[in-house]
């Protein structure tokens, strides 16, 4: 749908507002702005309130940044994340602006990539009397000192202004300190989430002075586990999900936390918190039962006596990562699938699971099991077709998000086994699977008698008593194979079959079939037909074309991403015959696409006007200056990667 800034023809019957407004409740919210741009009353229309909840807008401070916020002050609620502030003048004037438009209309806000000055922040924050989230994320400009909110006034405005905040993020804060956290935690006593991830947090031992960590003094210097706790006991009301990744949390401390009378938590974030056993976590589900949400990947200690322990404890659980938890094997998988509540499971890079527990407990009474909606097996070395294929019956009604990424024994059995029962399948991850080939997305089965290799004399064979002494001919090595033609007869005998083609999952937003190097133009023409596709990744498959890219452009106008790095073939024809249907792409990657030149980059600047990111490195018939000219033709252009002839890799 082509966008024009004309009014409304006087001649053209116009709709009330309310019936547009109904109409475009229809649509996903990608064709919704789409259809906003079409004339002015369905701009209007999309602007309804009703299209406007939990909207986040996110923006660069600079000059511009101003009218921005102007404009917003005219909606009734707005959420902001506002990055590369500073202490100086223009970034005052935006926050006194954000103060002075929105903030009684304020739900959130996030400064990411900043360094506020204190002032400035204090000016900001007694002015959102209707926060509900404030992110100050790596923020460490603001507690260096340690003089935030240190005066009685201050403490009193901002406390008035923040009782109701509900979710605080100190995530990464270096400089964060029992002193200016009782300080900021004092202004807020309603808190439901507070995350603590990347903080530098004692827990049992105090650095500075050499001993445990104190009982009764607060410190000025570091943020110690008895004063979260004395937080946690003074909101055990509210609080409800607490996150501690990347913190050097002990088995101890999380029982004492577990243990914080009162304490009901509902999520728990311990990412990467490494130091974590089997023991804390049994204790953390008999004193914590009502958890509904668990993220443990990365706790490399961990083995399946954790996984038991789960299963067994938390019957209301509904998303458990415990990817990278390298010791979990088998063990207690069929129990933890047998949780009806379960709808979120990640078990990325556990190198020991190999499906068949989920299977032997997805396979017990429907009503007695869980009805997973997202599975993560990245990397699951050990994950066939076999299990594909029992998880794929088993799920096919629920399961929405499937990331099977660089399960290397994965065939195309798999593919037409997900093709056939996974028809609401709205993200699927095949990067990696090198055993798929055109046959698989295509959804036919190879024939020996159809295969060159079969039909041609393939030489003497080794025997036990003969070697290779220099006639016969060696075996052909994996990456000396190439893929299995599809011919035209097999194509017309596809388009008439009924066959479980990729054509059947026609729910998909993502796509990911990055290094399937067996892939080509063969089967990504006719399957790549995905009308709401948004996310497509291509990347290292040598054997595709610009016969591909077009394709994909005329079947797939939704896409907002498409990756097509290292994939030499692909061309300046080929971007000439895809840009003009692709209005809607915001991210491409075309580095070490040798064939793309500078015509790519005018091209892109003619046709995709919402580019937001480029990837051109190594791409060595691209020039800067046309770098630079994109640049200053795509407003909306943040990251581009140009690698020059020198070998630079410069990140503009």
């Amino acid at each position: 749908m082509e966008g024009s800034d004309e009014e409304d023809s006087p001649e053209s019957p116009q709709l009330p507002l309310e019936i547009l407004v109904y109409l475009l409740g229809f649509l996903p919210t990608s064709d919704r702005k789409e259809a906003s741009l079409v004339c002015r009353s369905w701009y209007l229309a999309s602007q309804d309130w009703s299209f406007q909840k939990n909207v986040t807008f996110s923006f660069p401070a600079s000059a511009s940044s101003l009218e921005v916020v102007r404009g917003l002050g005219r909606r009734s609620h707005c959420s902001l994340v506002i990055s590369q502030l500073d202490g100086f003048g223009l970034s005052r004037s935006l926050l006194m602006e954000v103060g002075l438009c929105l903030g009684p209309k304020l739900d959130s806000l996030a400064l990411p990539g900043s360094s506020v000055s204190e002032g400035s922040l204090l000016a900001l924050l007694p002015r959102l009397t209707s926060l509900r989230r404030l992110d100050l994320t790596g923020l460490d400009s603001l507690f260096m000192s340690g003089a935030f909110l240190s005066r009685e006034e201050h403490r009193r405005q901002v406390r008035s202004a923040l009782s109701g905040l509900e979710e605080l993020d100190l995530s990464d804060l270096r400089y964060l300190s029992d002193l200016t956290f009782n300080r900021l935690t004092g202004c807020t006593p309603r808190l439901r989430r507070l995350s603590l991830a990347g903080c530098h947090i004692a827990f049992e031992f105090d650095p500075y002075r050499g001993c445990p960590v104190g009982t009764e003094e607060v410190s000025s210097a570091l943020l110690s586990l008895r004063n979260v706790r004395k937080l946690l006991t003074e909101q055990t009301a509210t609080l409800a999900a607490l996150d501690l990744s990347r913190t050097s949390i002990t088995p101890e401390s999380l029982r004492t936390i577990a243990q914080v009378e009162g304490l009901a938590l509902e999520e728990l974030c311990l990412h990467s918190c490494k130091e974590l056993t089997d023991y804390s976590v049994e204790v953390l589900v008999k004193h914590q039962p009502r958890l509904r949400r668990l993220d443990l990947s990365g706790c490399t200690e961990l083995t399946s006596r954790a996984v038991v322990a789960v299963a067994r404890g938390l019957g209301s659980l509904t998303h458990l990562s415990l990817s990278r938890d390298w010791r979990i094997t088998e063990t207690g998988l069929a129990d933890l699938v047998s949780l009806s509540s379960l709808k979120s499971l990640d078990l990325s890079e556990c190198l020991h699971v190999g499906g068949a527990e989920m299977v032997k407990g997805l396979s017990r009474c429907s009503a007695e099991r869980a009805q997973l909606e997202k599975l993560h097996l990245r990397s699951c070395t050990y994950i066939q077709d076999e299990a594909v294929l029992c998880l794929t019956q088993l799920l096919g009604n629920t399961l929405r998000h499937l990331d099977l990424t660089s399960c290397v024994n994965v065939t195309d059995v798999s593919v037409r086994a997900i093709a056939s029962y996974l028809h609401g399948l709205v993200v699927l991850r095949l990067c990696g699977c090198k055993e798929v080939t055109d046959w698989g997305l295509l959804g036919m089965e190879t024939s020996a008698c159809e295969l060159d290799e079969e039909k041609e004399d393939q030489g003497p064979r080794f025997t036990r008593t003969f070697g290779n002494m220099g006639f016969f001919k060696p075996p052909r090595l994996p990456f000396e194979e190439r893929p299995k033609l599809v011919t035209r007869d097999h194509l017309e005998r596809f388009k008439q079959q009924a066959g479980a083609s990729l054509l059947a999952l026609g729910r998909l937003r993502e796509l990911n079939l990055s290094a399937c190097c067996k892939l080509t133009d063969s089967s990504t023409t006719q399957v790549l037909r995905h009308p709401d596709l948004q996310h497509l990744s291509l990347s290292m498959l040598p054997e595709i074309t610009d016969a591909t890219l077009s394709a994909v452009a005329r079947h797939c106008r939704s896409l907002t991403s498409l990756d097509l790095s290292h994939c030499a073939h692909i061309s300046d024809h080929g971007v000439a015959q895809a840009a003009p249907h692709l209005h809607r792409l915001q991210h491409l990657y075309l580095s070490a696409c040798s064939n793309i030149t500078d015509r790519t980059l005018f091209l892109l600047a003619r046709h995709c006007k919402r580019l937001k990111t480029l990837d051109v490195s190594k791409c060595n018939n691209v020039s800067g200056t046309t770098v630079d000219l994109l640049q200053s033709q795509l407003p909306f252009l943040e990251n581009v990667h140009h690698k020059l002839h020198g070998g630079t890799d410069f990140a503009l």
